[in-house]
């Protein structure tokens, strides 16, 4: 039987709490109001959306692929999902979805094509993920009245994002490569797992493989730049359909746009929570006070997000169980 790590419980544990929480304030009567007007119709629209993205970034995924045209996009977007749904459910995040990815398309690509591919489609996705966070929290603090709290998190968290982002640029524009570095250092000192070590040469490859990219496909990289912004244009859109049947008005694409930035940046920072329990509707509905929303939208909203997610992640989950069976 596998066992919980300590992280786990102890943040299944707050999150849970910090669920029921919420709910006492928000009250469960308007909660299921809001979910009785966004309606099976409504829903069923999230969910195009949210497949939609999945779909993009199985795009993506394939444009970063050397082995071109022997990755199906339906295998890519079955990994995606079945990827996607173990890191959703586990504390494990990216640590597990990712080599689930590329374990589900082994038998059409090579492990080592996998994982770059895997790689450089997160370097593009990463780097939107930033823009779109520093744009919607700058939108944020310039636009709205934003309590000492929030606006602490806030200019900390773009703080963080623009550090991250000067390092990267300087370890790109340098063309140092860390991970084969570091572990040439381990080697030569004798340090560290030796399985690691005797990997040396197919890490210096992958590395080459995610550094070399844009010079073997130059045409690819406009196009996986597009499939990148389009998921963030979809998750615009899906959060307005949301807002808008929930409020029975137009929301503002102001509003709605720093929504769905917010929303990342807790989907980014609180990933090893499990289906994000708790922090994703306290600060959904702190956000939305923020923005002189409706009282309990928020929680409304994350709650909503739970339902996409867990819908999403049984298909995954699903097709994961059933390639790990053919596999045998």
């Amino acid at each position: 039987m596998t066992r919980l790590s300590p992280l786990a419980v102890v943040s299944a544990t707050i999150g849970l709490a910090l669920f029921a929480l919420m709910i006492r304030q928000a009250g469960v009567e308007p909660i299921l109001t809001g979910i009785q007007r966004l309606g099976v119709a409504g829903f069923a629209i999230v969910l195009a959306c949210a497949v939609g993205r999945m779909l993009l970034r199985a795009v993506a995924w394939t444009l970063c692929t050397d082995e071109g045209g022997r990755l199906p996009l339906g295998d890519a977007l079955r990994a995606v999902m079945a990827g996607d749904a173990i890191g959703n459910v586990t504390p494990l995040g990216l640590l597990a979805s990712e080599p689930i990815k590329a374990a589900m398309v082994r038998h059409r690509i090579s492990l080592m094509d996998a994982l770059a591919s895997i790689t450089i489609e997160n370097l593009f996705y990463t780097a939107s993920v930033v823009v779109m966070i520093a744009v919607g929290l700058a939108l944020l603090l310039l636009d709205f009245e934003v309590s000492g709290a929030l606006r602490t998190m806030s200019l900390g968290a773009l703080a963080a994002l623009a550090a991250g982002a000067i390092g990267i640029v300087v370890v790109l524009s340098r063309g140092w490569k860390p991970v084969s570095a570091t572990v040439a250092w381990l080697e030569r000192r004798q340090r560290g797992p030796a399985g690691l070590r005797s990997r040396l040469e197919k890490l210096r490859t992958l590395e080459e493989q995610v550094y070399s990219f844009h010079e073997r496909h130059p045409t690819r990289t406009p196009l996986v730049v597009g499939a990148e912004i389009g998921f963030h244009l979809l998750a615009v859109v899906e959060m307005w359909v949301t807002l808008a049947l929930l409020t029975g008005t137009a929301p503002s694409l102001l509003a709605v746009f720093i929504l769905e930035a917010v929303n990342r940046a807790i989907t980014v920072a609180f990933k090893f929570v499990p289906l994000r329990l708790g922090v994703d509707e306290a600060g959904s509905e702190l956000l939305v006070r923020t923005l002189t929303l409706p009282a309990g939208l928020g929680v409304t909203m994350a709650i909503i997000r739970k339902a996409r997610v867990l819908s999403l992640s049984s298909a995954g989950l699903w097709w994961f169980s059933t390639r790990a069976g053919n596999a045998r």
